[in-house]
C-alpha cells in the first residue's frame, strides 16, 4: 500500500501545538491557566501562545532546531511549551537543581540554539554557557518570553508539522554515567495523554494544583498538557511547598494533585494540614516510587473523599506505563498496577522471553507513547528497543492477577523524592576525590526520601578521609538531590570471584542506617 500523500497527512494530522486552539473554540471563556496574579481564559492562552509562535519564527529559530529552558514553574514556561510544537522547534526542559556543568554539557548534547532562563537562575545559565563548547545563538529570560506573548509583528506562515516530528526532548540521567536526551512527538504524547485521562480518570472539569517542576515529563505531560487538551484548569504554584499546595487548594476549589509520596508526607505533617480547608480534592495522584502503605492509609482517613491513583513509567514512555486505579490501593499496595490503556508490559529475561508470574525479571514495554530514540545516540537506541520493546532497565514481577511490583534497579537507579538518580554517575563524581580508592553508591529505604541517596567509600592506602569531607566534596560536584545523603567509610567492598561489587549486600547491611543517624 503506498503512503498517504500530503494533504491526507496534513488531514490527519493531530498535532500537540493546535491543542490551545481547540481548547479556546470549545472553552473560550473558560479558564485555563491561573499564576499568582496573571489568570489566563482559554482564548487568551490560546492568544498567547499564537504570538509566541510568531515571535520564535521571526527570531529566526527553525523548524527541529532546540530551545532549551530552565526555569521554576510559570504560565509562561506552558506558553512556550506548545507555541514551540507549533513551529515545530524542539523544547528541551532543564532540571534547575544541576549545577552548571551539568547543564553544559545538556546545552552541548542537544546544540540548543537558544536558551530561555529565569533571572533567578541567570548565573548559573551564563557559566553553563561559558562553560559550553558549542554557541547558544540566542539567551533569553522569561521577561523575553512574556514579550513574545505581546508580539504584534506579522503572522509567520503556518509550520508543517507531522505526527512523528520531534518536538521534545527530555533528558532523563537513567543508568548511565551522562544524561540521554529522549526524543518525543506530537504522535508518543499525544497517545500518552489519552492514556492517562482514560484511565488517570481526567476530565475537562477537573481543577489541578501544579507544583511539581514542569521541566519533569510527569507533571508537564501527565498533567499540565492533559488539562489544556481536556479544558480544565490548571492552577500553576512555583514550588512543591506545603504553604502554596494548601493554599493553592484551599483558595481555588482545587480538585485533582500530583505529587511524589515525599510531596505527600510533607502536606501531612504540615501544621497547616488540619486547618485547610481540603474538601474539594478528590483525585490524587503519585508516582515516582511506592506509596508507604502506612502513609497510604494516613492518606485516606485523613482526606476521606480522595481517590488516589499510582503512575508507574519511564521518560522514554512520555512517561506513562502502569497504572494503579483507586479501587486497587489498598488490596494491592505497593504495587505498580497494570499496563495502560495503550501500554503493552512483559517481564522477561535475559533471552527476552516472557517469564511466568511470580518469577523476576526485566521489565519492558511496547507503545506507541515510547520515544522516536535518544538523541544523537543510535547504537544505545538500538540496544534499549532490542527485538522491538523498551528495556526499561528496571526489575519486577507479575502476580497471578497481572498486577506488577517493581522490585529493584537492573542498572542501580535511585529514585529519591520524585528525581532519578544514576548511582554511577554519583560514583564518578566522588571517584574525582584523590583520597577515594573506591566507591558504591546506592538507595536505602528513607522515611521523607523514599530512597535517599548512600554512598560507601573506600580511602586509599595511607589517606585520611572522613564522611564529612566526601559529603563537603559531593556538595561541589553534584546537584542537591544527587548528593549522599549517608557517607560510610569503610575498609574494602564486599564483591564477587569476578570483582564485581555486591550492592544488594551493602543494601542489606545499610538498610536500617537512616534510623541510625
Amino acid at each position: 500500500m503506498s503512503r498517504p500523500n500530503e494533504d491526507i497527512q496534513q488531514a490527519r494530522q493531530h498535532a500537540i501545538g493546535d491543542l490551545p486552539r481547540r481548547s479556546a473554540a470549545r472553552h473560550p471563556g473558560k479558564t485555563a491557566i491561573i499564576d499568582g496574579d496573571t489568570s489566563l481564559t482559554f482564548a487568551e492562552f490560546e492568544a498567547c501562545v499564537d504570538r509566541t509562535a510568531n515571535a520564535i519564527a521571526a527570531a529566526g529559530i527553525g523548524q527541529g532546531e532546540r530551545v532549551a529552558i530552565l526555569s521554576h514553574n510559570c504560565w509562561q514556561f506552558a506558553v512556550l511549551a506548545f507555541a514551540t510544537a507549533r513551529r515545530g522547534v524542539v523544547l528541551v526542559p532543564v532540571n534547575f537543581m544541576l549545577g552548571a556543568t551539568e547543564i553544559a554539557y545538556i546545552l552541548d548534547d542537544c546544540g540548543a540554539v537558544a536558551f530561555v532562563v529565569e533571572d533567578a537562575l541567570a548565573d548559573t545559565a551564563d557559566a553553563a554557557i561559558a562553560e559550553s563548547s558549542r554557541t547558544v545563538r540566542l539567551r533569553l529570560s522569561i521577561g523575553d518570553v512574556q514579550d513574545w506573548t505581546d508580539y504584534d509583528g506579522p503572522a509567520a506562515e503556518p509550520a508543517h508539522v507531522a505526527d512523528d516530528d520531534p518536538i521534545r526532548l527530555m533528558y532523563t540521567s537513567g543508568t548511565e554515567s551522562r544524561p540521554k536526551g529522549a526524543i518525543h512527538s506530537s504522535r508518543s504524547l499525544m497517545w500518552q495523554y489519552v492514556s492517562c485521562a482514560i484511565d488517570g480518570g481526567m476530565s475537562g472539569t477537573d481543577i489541578e494544583v501544579h507544583a511539581l517542576p514542569l521541566y519533569h515529563c510527569a507533571q508537564l505531560d501527565c498533567f499540565l498538557s492533559v488539562d489544556v487538551y481536556l479544558g480544565a484548569t490548571s492552577v500553576i504554584v512555583p514550588a512543591p511547598t506545603p504553604a502554596a499546595i494548601l493554599g493553592a487548594i484551599a483558595t481555588h476549589r482545587v480538585t485533582k494533585l500530583f505529587c511524589p509520596p515525599t510531596v505527600w508526607i510533607s502536606l501531612l505533617r504540615s501544621p497547616d494540614f488540619d486547618q485547610t480547608d481540603l474538601t474539594s480534592l478528590v483525585k490524587g495522584y503519585y508516582g515516582a516510587s511506592p506509596m508507604p502503605v502506612e502513609v497510604l492509609k494516613e492518606l485516606t482517613t485523613r482526606l476521606p473523599g480522595i481517590r488516589l491513583w499510582n503512575f508507574y513509567g519511564q521518560t522514554e514512555l512520555a512517561p506513562l506505563a502502569t497504572i494503579l486505579q483507586p479501587e486497587e490501593q489498598e488490596s494491592h499496595a505497593g504495587s505498580a498496577g497494570r499496563p495502560a490503556l495503550n501500554v503493552d508490559t512483559r517481564v522477561v529475561d535475559e533471552f527476552d522471553e516472557p517469564v511466568p508470574a511470580g518469577t523476576v525479571g526485566e521489565i519492558v514495554h511496547r507503545s506507541p507513547h515510547a520515544t522516536l530514540g535518544y538523541f544523537g545516540k543510535p547504537d544505545i537506541t538500538a540496544r534499549a528497543f532490542a527485538n522491538g520493546w523498551f528495556h526499561s532497565g528496571d526489575l519486577g514481577v507479575f502476580d497471578e492477577d497481572g498486577y506488577l511490583t517493581v522490585v529493584d534497579r537492573k542498572k542501580d537507579m535511585i529514585k529519591t523524592g520524585g528525581e532519578n538518580v544514576a548511582s554511577r554517575e554519583v560514583e564518578e563524581a566522588l571517584y574525582q576525590h584523590e583520597a577515594v580508592a573506591e566507591v558504591a553508591v546506592f538507595g536505602v529505604a528513607h522515611p521523607h526520601w523514599i530512597e535517599a541517596v548512600t554512598a560507601v567509600v573506600v580511602p586509599k592506602d595511607g589517606a585520611s578521609l572522613s564522611g564529612d569531607e566526601v559529603t563537603a566534596f559531593a556538595q561541589t560536584v553534584l546537584a542537591g538531590y544527587k548528593r549522599p545523603k549517608f557517607v560510610v567509610i569503610t575498609d574494602a567492598l564486599p564483591k564477587n570471584p569476578s570483582g564485581k561489587i555486591l550492592k544488594r549486600e551493602l543494601r542489606d547491611r545499610y538498610r536500617d542506617i537512616a534510623g541510625q543517624q
